[in-house]
């Protein structure tokens, strides 16, 4: 086995070796094909770093430019952590991937007991969605689900940040509020965000966090807790699911801990396929 850095060269090794773990995989395959494997700082980029064995990768670890160590290696993710920070010379600011693999790099960074905004040990959840039969869902003619409109854009970037410190452990800085802003507002530009909407008024937010032509990751689901429990968000995945089929996408993953978004994602369809985290140090 070798461990080493990671060129645009080893683009196709490392994705033939991701979309063997897709579902596990999402930030790392999305970020490596929208903005490569060269780190310069730029969003999306991240240092990669490599185990190789007999030409092939076996697991690989990303700090990205976010300080987000990012997982996919199951054996070696210490090691390959620690190498991909080493090389990369900056702090840790939160892990994800695999939930045993997190606990193994965390270990070895020495953040066992370091404070947290977020420890999420998540459930990971995908459908085919070949299987996915949306019609009793969407019997509806009350709701409309479609992409937002520019006068609804501010709205959304408000139900972002309040995601952000509902379940990830933000405080709603001005820099947090500008980060959350830019993420909503290119998952939109992407055409990868869709809302419910009942005589103008908006009522639930889904969206995808990372995006490939075969599968797709559901993140940033959000309904004002004043119009939880009515089965708003469960419209607005469904719609969601359905564009991404009609665009020739044949799986959707997602992670979570909440009971209650559980229960949506069950009567959607969705399966548990494993275990997810992700940490956010403070």
């Amino acid at each position: 086995m070798n461990v080493r850095t990671l060129s645009e060269a080893d683009a196709p090794a490392l994705d033939a070796f991701l979309t063997r773990h897709r579902d596990s995989s999402m930030f790392l395959r999305a970020n490596a094909r929208q903005a490569g494997l060269e780190y310069h700082g730029a969003p999306l980029q991240a240092v990669y770093v490599a185990a190789v064995e007999d030409d092939a990768v076996i697991g690989v670890a990303a700090h990205a430019w976010n300080g987000m160590v990012i997982l996919q290696a199951p054996a070696h993710a210490s090691v390959l952590a620690q190498a991909c920070v080493d090389l990369s010379g900056r702090h840790v600011k939160g892990l994800t991937g695999p939930a045993r693999q997190v606990r193994e790099a965390r270990t070895a960074f020495g953040l066992d007991e370091a404070p947290t905004a977020l420890d999420g040990n998540e459930r990971l959840y995908a459908l085919d969605l070949a299987d996915f039969r949306p019609l009793a869902v969407l019997a509806t003619d009350a709701i409309v689900c479609r992409a937002p409109q520019p006068d609804e854009y501010e709205t959304l970037r408000a139900w972002r940040v309040a995601y952000d410190i509902e379940l990830l452990g933000a405080t709603g800085t001005p820099e947090e509020r500008r980060r959350a802003a830019e993420f909503l507002d290119r998952q939109i530009a992407q055409g990868n965000a869709w809302v419910a909407v009942e005589n103008g008024r908006l009522l639930s937010l889904s969206a995808f966090n990372a995006c490939l032509p075969d599968i797709v990751q559901l993140g940033g689901i959000y309904t004002p807790p004043e119009l939880r429990g009515r089965g708003y968000a469960r419209v607005a995945v469904a719609a969601s699911l359905m564009a991404a089929r009609d665009r020739g996408v044949a799986r959707a993953v997602l992670f979570t801990g909440n009971p209650n978004a559980e229960r949506t994602y069950h009567a959607l369809g969705f399966q548990r396929v494993g275990d997810y985290s992700l940490v956010l140090f403070r």
